[in-house]
């Protein structure tokens, strides 16, 4: 049984899901807790590991800019690790929601690999 690594991208993250035949689950995850935190957002079992990334990151920035209560709720619900978001550097929005996407990947990439594995 291989052992939980944290995933130091979003590119080595969507590798890993896809090597673990996770990445259906976890597009479910993603598309379950947007849906929770009342954020519709509907990524097909198509979406590719790119465009996946590409769209998280343009809903993220769009959050962050236009409805930012909606953006902490989302935070929230995911679970994102509050230190881990206030040790981001905010002066660059393009950067930041990239690294938030991040951040909600690896969130729910913990949660759907700890539900496989136990």
């Amino acid at each position: 049984m291989s052992s939980f690594v944290a995933p130091i991208s979003t590119d080595f993250l969507l590798l890993e899901a896809e090597k673990e035949n996770l990445y259906q689950k976890l597009i479910e995850q993603l598309n379950k807790d947007f849906n929770l935190a009342n954020e519709a957002i509907d990524f097909p079992k198509s979406t590719t590991p790119n465009e996946l990334k590409v769209q998280l990151h343009e809903k993220i920035y769009r959050l962050i800019q236009y409805k930012f209560a909606e953006y902490l709720n989302l935070l929230y619900i995911i679970d994102v690790s509050e230190s881990e978001v206030k040790k981001l550097n905010g002066e660059d929005l393009v950067e930041l929601s990239k690294q938030v996407a991040f951040l909600i990947l690896k969130r729910e990439w913990q949660k759907v690999w700890f539900r496989n594995k136990y």
